[in-house]
Formats: structure tokens, sequence, C-alpha cells
């Protein structure tokens, strides 16, 4: 589903992958312009596994993203009130991100999502992001590379 101003899972906030999609969907949310299927999962999966990342808490997060602060100044807050992740950190979450769902225990409810969306012929989606991105109307091979 193409919801507008919905930026990919690998676009990228500080380095930091998912944040800014995370910051998007709030605020869609708060717009009245998120859909149905996104709201269910506010907070949890993804957007919880973020906010751990940055030891930060949700419902805290989701008022500061209704603020008219910049994505990079929200995630400063973020960083401030929770944690500074180092080079190292990021550079590991987001491999970890990146490749959720090929070959780890989320790999079965890729292989749902996908025979859900009647792509189980596209071998070229291995990962969470790529079906994401497929879902939303971006082409994942396009970041290919």
């Amino acid at each position: 589903m193409n919801v507008e101003n919905l930026r990919s899972p690998c676009a990228t906030v500080g380095g930091i992958v998912y944040f800014g999609r995370m910051l998007d969907k709030i605020r869609l949310h708060a717009a009245g312009h998120l859909p149905a299927e996104y709201q269910e999962n506010l907070g949890s999966g993804f957007d919880e596994m973020c906010c751990k990342f940055l030891w930060i808490d949700y419902p805290a997060l989701a008022k500061r993203a209704s603020s008219s602060a910049t994505d990079e100044e929200i995630l400063g807050w973020a960083m401030q009130e929770g944690r500074r992740p180092d080079e190292q950190e990021i550079k590991v979450w987001n491999g970890f991100m990146t490749k959720r769902g090929w070959r780890d225990e989320a790999s079965e409810r890729l292989v749902t999502r996908k025979r859900e969306g009647g792509w189980t012929d596209r071998e070229d989606i291995q990962t969470f992001f790529d079906f994401l991105d497929l879902d939303e109307g971006r082409d994942p091979a396009s970041r290919a590379g």
C-alpha cells in the first residue's frame, strides 16, 4: 500500500535506519493520515526495537515527534534522553534491521507476509525492509548494491 509521506525503512536519520520512518508514522497518525493497517503496530515491532536501541520511551518520542522539531533535532533529543550509540553500534543496528527476516527467527513471518501479498514468486524479497518497500510501491532492487 502506497502511503504518502512514509519513507522507506532504509532511509536514515543521523545514519540510523528506520528512525525516520517511525517519525513519519507518528506524524501521519497524529494528522489522521496513517492507514488502519499501520496503526495496530504503532509502538511495537520495529518501533519498539528502535526505541529500545536508543533507550527511549515510545510515548515520549511520539509527543516529541508531534512538535515542530526536525528529524535531526528529535534524534538529538532521543540520544540525550536515552543514549548515544557509537558508530559501531549503529553499524550493527543497521545491519540487523536491514537483514531482518533473512535466515532468522522472523523468516517464517516474512514468507507468510509474501504469500498474503501475492509475492511468493519474488525471490528478490529477502527481508522485511524489501517487503515494506515493495508493498509500498518502492522498488527494493533500486537500493541494492
